[in-house]
């Protein structure tokens, strides 16, 4: 029997989440302002496509390592703590990137570390809001918060050239600093400590290895066929992402003014907004049904780029691809639901991991080859390859019977 949706109210009525949603807030908006600060100043300096694509993805890249390695912390303290101490380190980082007389190199280093802690605290989020959300509430509350996301990405893709032109990088990265000092203490005051689970049948040991955590995290994912089905439709997103990889070349091969760049980087964040706020009012069990064709038609939408004439259509095209993107809300709610709880962290981690990678080896691969070839082509054969992965992807879960997934959670006492 189908379910009626949650509501937002529902989910917003939840005082801990209420905190931590605004924690997320402030955070975010002073990250994209430093990492956008950071691209347009290296593309300013070098002119060079590769190397504005390469700072960007090294706010991915980190999470390969960050991800597989550090988000097991979220399963052996409390995940409070996890992600106070995360941003705290995070604004040491930022702090020191504003430095005056810190080199270029040295400021792209240090944006690694910061994403680097960044794994921990979304493991740790991620692995603490089933215990704060139940049941459709915890997909509309991942819901809330990549919506949040999307629209500071809105907002810092459209608003960040003009406040670094005004205030200059180093402001730019002090309020970064400063808004990940205010999420530490949010994160604080609103939560409770939220302890790791113990594992089935057994207790948890006071300090369990760092290692023996990650290893039991693979082992859960990598058992799990519907987990790894889950992950490899998640890791599509390294193919609709290239765009934003190249928006700042692609820009100069329409022979559009920098004020493009913004549009074409606000395209997608848009339309992954209204995605999400249409598939709200699609029923629980339907939204199973959708995630596969959503995430095929989000590569396939950019398929025509080179063939679009003018700025207005690759807006369009690219608006499009984020709408169908708001999957990944469905695909986070379903994997994180199905992981067991004592192993949610480090599922999180590897997850994060292989999507970070995805999106960060491929923007990398498309700025290389934008070198040599024109943006739009690269964008399109991007979306030919994550066309034929989706489709792979999509039917595998149609043969798993994606239907029968939802809330049953192996390992899971709900």
């Amino acid at each position: 029997m189908s379910t009626p949706p949650a509501s937002y109210r529902h989910v917003l009525a939840v005082a801990e989440f209420r905190w931590l949603w605004l924690a997320h807030l402030f955070s975010v908006i002073g990250d994209q302002l430093a990492r956008v600060a950071l691209t347009l100043l290296v593309f300013d300096r070098t002119e060079s496509a590769g190397l504005a694509a390469l700072t960007y993805a090294l706010t991915y890249l980190p999470d390969l390592v960050g991800g597989a390695t550090l988000a097991g912390l979220a399963d052996r303290f409390p995940r409070r703590d996890v992600m106070v101490a995360a941003d705290l380190g995070r604004a040491a980082l930022v702090a020191t990137m504003a430095i005056p007389g810190v080199p270029l190199a040295g400021q792209v280093c240090l944006l690694a570390l910061v994403q680097l802690l960044a794994a921990p605290f979304s493991a740790a989020r991620q692995a603490a809001l089933p215990d704060i959300l139940r049941g459709d509430r915890l997909m509309l509350g991942l819901g809330i918060i990549s919506m949040t996301y999307q629209a500071c990405l809105v907002v810092g893709f459209a608003a960040a050239a003009a406040l670094v032109a005004e205030f200059g990088v180093h402001t730019a990265l002090l309020v970064n600093a400063a808004t990940f000092v205010l999420s530490a203490l949010l994160i604080a005051r609103g939560l409770g400590p939220h302890q790791p689970a113990a594992p089935p049948g057994g207790t948890r040991t006071a300090n369990p290895g760092q290692w023996a955590t990650v290893r039991a995290g693979w082992r859960g994912v990598a058992r799990d066929p519907r987990l790894l089905t889950l992950l490899a439709i998640a890791c599509c997103s390294g193919f609709y992402v290239v765009p934003e990889g190249l928006a700042v070349p692609y820009a100069a091969e329409l022979g559009a003014d920098s004020a493009a760049v913004g549009w074409l980087l606000a395209a997608n964040p848009v339309g992954t907004f209204l995605g999400m706020l249409l598939l709200r009012r699609v029923r629980v069990g339907s939204r199973l049904v959708l995630m596969g064709p959503l995430a095929v038609a989000s590569s396939a939408i950019l398929i025509p780029t080179p063939l679009a004439p003018a700025l207005a259509a690759s807006v369009v095209l690219w608006t499009l691809s984020g709408l169908f993107s708001a999957h990944d809300m469905i695909t986070q709610a379903t994997y994180v639901e199905a992981t067991p709880p004592h192993l949610r962290g480090q599922a999180v981690g590897l997850a994060i991991a292989a999507l970070r990678a995805a999106q960060g080896v491929a923007i990398i691969a498309a700025g290389i080859l934008a070198q040599f070839v024109p943006p739009s082509t690269v964008i399109a054969v991007a979306a030919v390859l994550g066309t034929l992965a989706a489709t792979a992807a999509a039917v595998r879960w149609s043969r798993l019977g994606p239907a029968s997934t939802h809330h049953r959670t192996p390992g899971s006492s709900r």
